[in-house]
């Protein structure tokens, strides 16, 4: 039992290391920041489209015993893989990546060194990838000393900071009124983590890591990782919502339009000085360092895979950092620009075919997933679409729409259409998760 607790503790610390990216930490102060008095809110549906989700997500591998791949191969064989990749492609090299880096610069190098500009950013971005390009090439134990160190410091860390916020507040909360906005822009904001696509990549380390320590059977497997995520949960739930309510506090103090790592860099100021400045600034450096190098591995491995070793992972890798650090030019705000319509395209799809997978072993016919996910996807593209100023306001008349949810109708009429539709010969044959360690 002892061993079961200190095993439950260890995987739920890796869980809330894989999620709490350094990056998430410049997300809910600003949720607060425009929230004000709705900042609980706010907050709630930013956590359930983040954290909520992603353990979803997490439940459904367990639950059919799948990876990525054999969930998404349920679109068929062709588009399976270009959605998976596309999902690899989100939280590696067009997104996750580069976002690493720019945060490293805005959130430590700028702010400790006071030296900012052009060829400062892209100094630190040649430097940045020069450091990931070494450390993904060669393992090093910097990582797994960084790694078992680092999270324990930066939660620890944040904590101090959320104390101290809530026994000394740095100003008064806004009085605002709550509007559907605020919640799209919650869940946009939850999207734009990524942590619902990184699940599926880093749910299956996960059950590697439990299975290693010795635990075989299926039911004690779930079991353990079942509460690891709810540890995980708690301590991202503690996390995200006090940083949410350190924002609503600055809300009478910084325009809307503030950068949002500046944001929080002067909330931290306010409340712990300069040290803090400092003290965040190299916790979130080596977050983003081992954060970075767990995605441009994953990335190599998968595309390694996919081309079947035509493709090397050095060449992969090489690759990844090349585009990730041009990509990490454009600095945080756009890389988060840039990112949010790409997400709101794949999220209803990535989200239908994780719930559908909750139920895939009484799933028989594929043409189910297959339907919902286009369901999902075509009105996902309009909506997007709409949000840039191309018109068809008419998909804001949908169910749920004003919350960012109108794909959802589509997504179960056009699942119930592909039920009509007689199934191909094979049936479902979802890729086990692999069960032994590296």
């Amino acid at each position: 039992m002892k061993k079961e607790f200190k095993d439950i503790l260890i995987v739920g610390f890796a869980l809330f290391s894989s999620f709490f990216g350094a990056g998430n930490v410049i997300f809910p102060p600003y949720l607060g920041l425009e929230s004000g008095t709705n900042w609980l809110i706010s907050f709630i549906f930013y956590y359930m489209a983040d954290i909520g989700l992603a353990l979803i997500a997490i439940f459904s591998m367990l639950k059919t015993g799948s990876d990525v791949d054999g969930m998404t191969s349920r679109l068929g064989k062709i588009p399976g893989m270009i959605f998976t990749s596309i999902i690899v492609l989100c939280i590696g090299p067009l997104v996750a990546i580069p976002r690493t880096a720019a945060t490293t610069y805005e959130m430590a190098v700028v702010p400790i060194t006071g030296l900012s500009g052009n060829m400062v950013s892209v100094i630190t971005i040649v430097a940045y990838f020069a450091l990931i390009l070494i450390l993904c090439i060669k393992e090093s134990s910097v990582i797994d000393i960084v790694g078992k160190f680092l999270t324990p410091a930066l939660f620890a860390g944040l904590l101090v900071l959320i104390i101290k916020g809530i026994v000394s507040p740095i100003g008064t909360i806004a009085e605002m009124q709550l509007e559907n906005s605020l919640i799209i822009n919650s869940i946009a904001s939850g999207y734009q983590t990524m942590d619902v696509l990184a699940a599926l990549i880093f749910g299956v380390m996960i059950v590697k890591t439990v299975t290693a320590k010795g635990y075989e059977d299926k039911k004690q497997k779930n079991k353990i990782i079942g509460l690891s995520s709810i540890v995980a949960g708690i301590g991202l739930l503690v996390v995200y919502g006090g940083l949410s309510y350190l924002g609503a506090t600055a809300s009478l103090i910084y325009p809307k339009d503030i950068n949002r790592s500046v944001l929080i860099l002067n909330i931290i100021e306010q409340i712990l000085g300069q040290a803090g400045i400092v003290i965040l600034g190299i916790v979130v450096a080596l977050a983003c360092i081992t954060t970075a190098v767990a995605l441009v591995g994953a990335s190599g491995t998968y595309f390694e895979r996919l081309s079947k070793g035509k493709l090397s992972y050095k060449t992969i890798v090489i690759g990844t950092c090349v585009l990730s650090a041009a990509i990490a030019t454009i600095g945080l705000d756009a890389i988060i620009s840039v990112a949010g319509p790409i997400l709101s395209i794949v999220y209803p799809a990535a989200l239908t075919i994780i719930i559908l997978s909750l139920f895939g072993n009484r799933i028989k016919n594929d043409n189910i997933y297959k339907g919902a996910a286009i369901g999902a996807l075509v009105v996902s593209f309009i909506e997007t679409g709409s949000a840039q100023g191309l018109g068809m306001e008419f998909i804001y008349n949908l169910p749920l729409s004003q919350y960012g949810f109108g794909w959802v109708l589509p997504a179960v009429v056009c699942g119930l259409i592909g039920s009509l539709i007689k199934p191909g010969q094979g049936g479902y044959r979802g890729k086990e998760v692999p069960s032994e360690a590296n």
